[in-house]
């Protein structure tokens, strides 16, 4: 039995069903060269892995690095082909970071933490080392696209809704010619058997993907690749929300003038009230309690408190 891709049109060779296949999930197309990892048949260069210096935004590390920085250093993790991943972490995962206890673990754990949130870069400029700029996963993408192309890198989607994650690929291997797609899962919304999850993990394991970008929402993805990535063998995993239905169009990004003044959240919360606005309120409640916390310690230290 094989699986028809939601798109007919696309430009993938047909997809094969797996031994454990669970409706709806869409598993590997698959450019059939991805477990060739090098370029042109040359061992990949292999760099010394060095992190950047960090910067703490309320008692979150945030690497200091520019977009182009970020994806350098990803770089450098695939080459060094041991399991990693990166965060995209905007102030709902800060305050996530705060609430749930899971969630300092996973921040621990991870390679790169990127500051994708304009609130997070303004507040950094108060101390002594100021980010340099906000890094937006769904910019990011595009970039990390455009290395893999280059350097024959396979790209493994997983998450979002069924048709999403396939037509992000296209779109995607059609704008940077020479992608390898290692595959493209959506996995139904639910918690998935014992059977079904060691299926995943050796699709992904054997796929060959030297990236695998997961869309499963948050906290849920950063939590899924924290509990993965080791036994994936995947050299990069990255959280990267609604990237795939920015790209897909099945969502429309904020304008660019909402990018820049941090009103982004405003735009999306009103693409999706029902959904956003209870997050969003949060995430303004948290803001606000950490902007107090910020003066109440500025003005102890100012020696002003008694």
């Amino acid at each position: 039995m094989s699986i028809t891709p939601s798109n007919p049109n696309h430009d993938f060779p047909a997809l094969v069903t797996p031994p454990v296949v669970v409706p709806p999930t869409v598993v590997l197309p698959v450019s059939a060269d991805t477990k060739n990892t090098t370029t042109a048949g040359a061992p990949a260069t292999r760099k010394p892995w060095q992190a950047p210096s960090r910067t703490m935004v309320w008692d979150v590390p945030f690497d200091n690095v520019t977009l182009e920085e970020a994806v350098e250093k990803i770089g450098e993790l695939i080459e060094r082909d041991a399991p990693s991943y990166v965060i995209t972490a905007n102030l709902n995962y800060v305050m996530l970071h705060h609430r749930d206890a899971a969630m300092p673990e996973v921040t621990r754990d991870a390679d790169l933490i990127l500051a994708d949130g304009q609130p997070i870069v303004w507040r950094s400029r108060i101390g002594e080392h100021p980010l340099p700029e906000r890094v937006a996963g769904s910019e990011m993408i595009y970039t990390l696209a455009e290395m893999a192309a280059k350097k024959g890198w396979g790209i493994y989607f997983l998450g979002g809704m069924p048709g999403v994650g396939a037509t992000a690929a296209e779109k995607l291997t059609k704008q940077f010619p020479g992608l390898k797609v290692a595959g493209v899962e959506s996995p139904p919304y639910r918690e998935l058997s014992e059977l079904e999850r060691a299926s995943q993990a050796a699709r992904i394991r054997e796929s060959g993907a030297k990236l695998l970008l997961v869309a499963f929402g948050q906290p849920k993805g950063e939590k899924w690749i924290h509990e993965n990535y080791a036994k994936l063998g995947v050299p990069v995993s990255i959280q990267l929300g609604a990237s795939f239905d920015f790209i897909a169009g099945t969502a429309t990004r904020a304008p660019r003038w909402c990018q820049k003044t941090g009103m982004e959240w405003g735009y999306r919360m009103m693409t999706d009230p029902k959904r956003l606005i209870p997050r969003y309120w949060s995430n303004a409640t948290f803001l606000l309690t950490a902007l107090i916390e910020d003066w109440k310690r500025a003005v102890i230290k100012w020696g002003m408190w008694e």
